[in-house]
């Protein structure tokens, strides 16, 4: 009997399984990889980052007699109408067309029983999200789809997109199955045709001609509502500056880990910056201009808990917006759906299966006998539940560092557990003060 030792075969970490996976795949079609979601890589984020509490140095908060208020005003510079919310969390963009109409109704429902707004996505305003949603931003993108003065008008903000956390400097992508004859004809589509839309807006071309659709907008508006710009995490400094520059009451700044409804991979895990990294750079432009707190700041790409939220206003945000988190909130990439994920060539949590349009959850597809599994009354009150933990979680938070306002939490009440999520919030490294490029010990 061979009595020899073997040694165990290394796995080369360059050329993993799914490394190998995705060359095979490639080498047997032809055609890049396609899918939904963010970012799968591990990147520095929220959890590398913790707070410091108060103890003898600073005085917490009795959360049963004290107030920790969670009001936040998005708009407040030029709009006559600023959007008032009673949480710092918001639903972000996702459009009828990626989602069903039942999940468009449920976001919603949801947003309005929690007191916060939603945003309308690419592919235009649909009744049933303007009919439950209390606080509709609508977004203004360059494919314009179903872009109408008229509902620009029924918008309570105007959010005009420049670039998404997924695909900075990339335009969206609708495959052919999920454009049924309502999409179709809300986006003046052929049906059953993949869509590409415009990765910039076809009537500017730089921060000055921007300035003057800005105007354009208030015009058609009655300089009622707030224009938002939302930008991608690619170069937050220069872009939140040059948004100021235009006009804009409210930057939205989204990260590589904020998800698309379908585009390639390669793009989504190899372009654009993490969350973690854009933030700091998009306040100090805003502080260098003199206009922190003057122009709102929404981060979003990654958001999932409260804790993730208190750490975004900490390093500046005025407020959040999720968009993954709200969709698995309404029920979306749920286990108990896991045979038919399976069946779909994906896995429950994998978020493989936006693009496809049978997403057995009834919430990103168009088909309408799935559409029918999302109750949106239901999936309403889910949301609702989950942005009121969220919400919960932030003020316990706060009080412990001894804030009577989720916007006062500050860097300072920071610390960051690995050298680069230091490096990217600007916060000591834990157990020290020492803040890479800035001193210290």
């Amino acid at each position: 009997m061979d009595q020899t030792p073997h040694t165990l075969p290394r796995q080369s970490w360059t050329f993993s399984n799914e490394i190998n996976s995705e060359i095979r795949r490639a080498a047997a079609t032809g055609i890049y990889d396609i899918r939904g979601g963010g970012a799968k890589r591990r990147v520095p984020h929220f959890d590398d980052l913790l707070f410091l509490g108060a103890s003898i140095s600073r005085y917490p908060l009795e959360g049963y007699r004290e107030k920790c208020d969670t009001s936040v005003v998005l708009g407040t510079r030029f709009a006559k109408k600023p959007i008032e919310l009673k949480i710092p969390i918001t639903i972000a963009g996702m459009s009828f067309g990626a989602l069903s109409a039942h999940a468009k109704e449920a976001l919603g429902r949801g947003a309005t029983m929690a007191g916060t707004s939603t945003t309308t996505g690419d592919g235009g305003m649909t009744n049933e999200e303007r009919g439950h949603s209390e606080k509709l931003v609508y977004q203004y993108l360059p494919s314009r789809y179903g872009m109408n003065p008229d509902d620009l008008r029924r918008a309570d903000a105007i959010e005009i997109v420049v670039g998404q956390g997924a695909k900075p400097g990339g335009g969206g992508m609708l495959l052919g199955q999920k454009i049924t004859e309502r999409v179709a004809k809300m986006r003046n589509l052929p049906m059953g045709i993949d869509q590409r839309s415009a990765c910039r807006h076809p009537d500017w071309t730089g921060p000055d001609d921007l300035e003057i659709k800005i105007l354009e907008l208030r015009e058609i508006t009655g300089w009622e509502k707030p224009i938002y710009i939302k930008i991608g995490g690619a170069r937050p400094y220069y872009d939140t500056a040059l948004a100021v520059k235009a006009g804009a009451d409210v930057v939205v700044l989204d990260g590589m880990q904020g998800g698309t409804a379908a585009t390639q991979d390669v793009f989504i895990e190899h372009v654009g910056q993490p969350t973690l990294a854009c933030i700091r750079p998009a306040v100090k432009a805003l502080q260098d201009l003199g206009m922190h707190r003057k122009v709102q700041l929404v981060v979003s790409g990654g958001i999932r808990t409260g804790a993730d939220v208190a750490k975004a206003l900490a390093l500046g945000a005025d407020a959040v917006a999720i968009g993954t988190a709200a969709l698995v909130a309404l029920g979306d990439n749920d286990p108990r759906w896991e045979d038919e994920y399976q069946k779909l060539g994906t896995t429950a949590g994998a978020y493989d299966d936006w693009h496809e349009g049978r997403d057995p959850a009834g919430i990103t597809t168009q088909d309408p006998e799935l559409m029918t599994r999302l109750n949106p009354v239901d999936a309403g009150r889910r949301l609702r539940n989950y942005l009121a933990v969220m919400t919960l979680e932030c003020q316990t938070i706060a009080r412990a560092c001894g804030k009577s306002h989720v916007h006062n939490l500050e860097p300072e009440d920071l610390c960051a557990l690995t050298v680069e999520a230091a490096a990217m919030a600007g916060v000591p490294l834990a157990g020290t003060s020492w803040i890479p490029g800035q001193g210290g010990y």
